[in-house]
């Protein structure tokens, strides 16, 4: 499936360190390329069926800023995105609004690659739809039935029986709970808020997660080796990552409610499929509350990237408020987020047309940004270099302007 166009990224001087970030998994600090001149990442992709709020805006940006970190550190990026383009919430909302699934689906995706691009988020190398992908994945979950990491549940009302993963079957590279760090009774609340069916009838154990779905009257269904249905959630992205990447990849992304279970449930279904782990860190962005709540297409209290352009809003001030806070934060928009970043944009844009200033200093600035983004992507740290370089009278440099625009994607001038 066709991405984005990438917007450009120019050649920097010199290289910066490798970024270390936060690995949810084991709560530290880590290089996930682990010394390897290659980065492979995968971020989980939206489920199509709405336009692109911050919380997703702010969470691409994090694995931007992360790609062009490791660009910077001088390695070989390798990155690849799903779009969920089948799933339950997309095929509520379209019954709901009386349009078809796939057309729905088919604009929201158009949508957020305009998104992307007037944000300057760099495609990914493979952005794949997992419509496109069905039968691959019904083979893997074949494989894990063969293998006896998968069961049948009864299904009346299907043209087949549901499989579902056994959580408890041990794996090499695996065990429920080593990623989440969680205990129980969270597990199985957060199972229930986030697409799980604990209280499904049949299972071995209630947090078992659900691999494939026969064909109900009604739904999309592919025909496969499985016969017809379509796949779970979480072992879309198992196989998308396996197959496009290899395992284990250095980063599994995505925001902090896909920690549980799907991140958790995608790496069982990995180390079942391959004995290898899905990937060596698992790094998480926090999120966004609105008027008192977090940002979420089931309560509605949205603030769009789409909604914030049409208003006349710079694409450039609305990627500096978002790179103002760290990116594991949570945190609150108000619309003074905005204004405060028009401000700043403003001045910085004065600096690099000024040609005024005193160069002396200008190197050590660069490496104070670069040590910022190498550090858990400090980029409210790179964002403070570049404010106190403005106020400190240090003349803006054609090199300052270009690591500006190569590690926080913002061309200034």
């Amino acid at each position: 499936m066709r991405a984005w166009e990438a917007p450009s990224v120019p050649d920097v001087g010199g290289t910066g360190p490798r970024p270390v970030v936060h690995d949810t998994a084991t709560g530290k600090p880590v290089d996930p390329t682990r010394g390897d001149d290659r980065a492979a990442l995968y971020v989980c992709g939206i489920t199509p069926y709405d336009a692109t709020h911050l919380g997703h805006a702010a969470t691409y940006l994090a694995f931007d800023t992360l790609g062009r970190a490791w660009r910077d550190a001088g390695l070989d990026v390798e990155y690849a995105q799903n779009t969920t383009d089948v799933d339950d919430p997309l095929l509520e909302r379209a019954t709901r609004d009386g349009v078809d699934w796939q057309e729905l689906a088919a604009s929201q995706i158009d949508l957020f690659r305009r998104d992307m691009e007037a944000l300057r988020i760099l495609p990914p190398d493979d952005y794949v739809a997992v419509t496109d992908e069905v039968e691959r994945i019904a083979e893997a979950v074949a494989f894990l039935q063969k293998t006896g990491y998968a069961y049948s549940v009864p299904t009346p009302d299907a043209a087949g029986d549901d499989l579902y993963f056994d959580v408890n079957r041990p794996t090499e590279s695996w065990a429920l709970g080593d990623e989440s760090r969680m205990d129980r009774e969270t597990m199985l609340a957060l199972s229930a808020e986030r697409g799980g069916d604990p209280d499904r009838a049949g299972k071995r154990d209630p947090l078992d997660p659900l691999l494939w779905r026969a064909a109900r009257a009604g739904e999309p269904r592919w025909e496969t080796v499985l016969g017809e249905g379509r796949p779970g959630w979480h072992i879309e992205c198992s196989v998308i990552a396996g197959d496009r990447l290899g395992l284990p990849i250095s980063v599994q992304g995505g925001g902090s409610d896909l920690v549980f279970p799907h991140h958790e449930m995608s790496a069982g279904h990995a180390a079942a499929l391959a004995h290898q782990p899905l990937a060596h860190a698992y790094v998480h962005t926090g999120m966004i509350a609105y008027q008192g709540e977090k940002i979420s297409k089931s309560l509605g209290n949205l603030v769009t990237v789409r909604g914030l352009l049409d208003d006349g809003a710079d694409p450039r001030a609305i990627r500096l408020a978002l790179l103002s806070h760290r990116y594991s934060d949570e945190w609150e928009w108000f619309d003074a987020e905005l204004s405060s970043a028009i401000r700043r944009l403003a001045a910085w844009d004065s600096w690099a047309t000024a040609g005024a200033g005193h160069a002396d200093d200008a190197d050590d600035v660069i490496a104070r940004i670069r040590a910022r983004v190498a550090d858990d992507l400090d980029t409210p740290g790179a964002v403070a270099a570049v404010d106190t370089a403005v106020a400190g009278g240090t003349r803006c440099t054609p090199e300052l302007v270009d690591l500006v625009d190569a590690l926080l994607g913002i061309r200034i001038g």
